[in-house]
């Protein structure tokens, strides 16, 4: 008789497209564990990424704006839920397997700084400053975040198709078309643009929320292709996503719609990333903030729960534990921190 993992996975090779990843044909896992009877391995992944304390920790962490005053603000926390949402939308619409679709997106962020963008780049500078020819990459942070960290250093022992997703999530600032260094799943794939689908549309509404824009500010030549509402050019693009990309071994958008994509994400690095003027002072705070911590860190060493290293270990090991330290804390934990620190952490 079999279990009910074994059905499941012959239902998807019934229904998926030959294009899908199936569970029962995994890469596996770099630790070799047994087969549970009643979900396939990527349900458990999924389970593993939302038990664990790095997921946890996303609630407190910055998608854009700091601190926010106002309740309605994304978090990595919403911004990841978001993405995981489209990303299954898509998947089910394309044929794939919404498990591992799903594991990707809920654990793409799980290696990001506190204080979003502004925090990746301070961590990535200061971090360089010990070791020059180390680099900070979110991405990169996230796998090592479910290898080698969650879990008292055990990681949490993912499938091989996971981790390729989490790894090759990022692109950048390219275009929002998909090349062939991505991910080696469709799945994977369709976290990617999903997750440049949400951030391009939900940063939008938190911007206006926050004052920075307003609608009739955006670009004419993208809300006329995308649509003039939030709900709207999700919509739009969603389903030009799965029209460009049904029945192909690949996932994309038209020219059209990924043109007019690209022209509001250039907007929003023109006009809320990198410009406003309200946000300049506070994101200049955080970033000292965090190079300032580092710092303190890497002179003490020993306050570091958990770590067996010395001023006597190598500079390069103290900065990659300084650095996994850090890049884990939540937005108010590093100021806590700092503010604990007093004028110690000064330089």
């Amino acid at each position: 008789m079999t279990c009910p993992r074994e059905r499941w996975e012959e239902t998807e090779r019934r229904i998926l497209t030959p294009y899908a990843a199936l569970s029962a044909e995994t890469k596996g896992r770099a630790r070799p564990e047994e087969k549970c009877p009643v979900r396939t391995d990527y349900q458990r992944d999924r389970d593993r990424i939302i038990h664990c304390k790095a997921f946890r920790r996303l609630k407190h962490k910055t998608q854009v704006f700091l601190d926010p005053e106002e309740d309605h603000f994304r978090t990595r926390l919403t911004h990841t839920l978001e993405v995981a949402q489209i990303a299954r939308t898509i998947s089910r619409a394309l044929g794939l397997n919404e498990d591992l679709t799903e594991a990707i997106a809920l654990a793409h962020d799980l290696g990001h700084a506190p204080f979003g963008h502004a925090g990746e780049s301070a961590l990535d500078e200061v971090y360089g400053e010990y070791v020059p020819t180390a680099r900070f990459r979110h991405n990169e942070q996230s796998l090592r975040v479910v290898e080698v960290l969650e879990r008292k250093g055990q990681g949490l022992n993912l499938t091989w198709e996971v981790r390729n997703g989490i790894l090759h999530h990022a692109k950048g600032r390219e275009d929002l078309g998909i090349d062939a260094r991505g991910p080696a799943t469709l799945e994977g794939k369709v976290v990617r643009i999903s997750d440049r689908i949400a951030y391009i549309n939900h940063d939008i509404d938190d911007a206006i929320r926050a004052g920075l824009i307003t609608e009739d500010s955006l670009p004419r030549e993208a809300t006329s292709v995308l649509g003039p509402s939030h709900s709207r050019r999700i919509d739009t693009i969603v389903k030009d996503v799965i029209s460009a990309s049904e029945g192909r071994n690949g996932v994309s958008m038209t020219d059209r719609v990924r043109s007019a994509a690209n022209v509001m994400k250039d907007f929003l690095y023109a006009r809320v990333y990198t410009r406003g003027p309200d946000t300049a002072p506070e994101l200049d705070r955080a970033r000292h903030v965090l190079k300032e911590v580092f710092r303190f860190y890497m002179d003490s060493i020993h306050l570091i729960p958990e770590t067996r290293l010395t001023q006597a270990d190598s500079v390069e090991d103290r900065a990659r534990a300084v650095c996994d330290f850090v890049a884990g804390m939540t937005d108010r934990y590093v100021q806590q921190k700092h503010r604990e620190q007093g004028t110690r952490c000064r330089v």
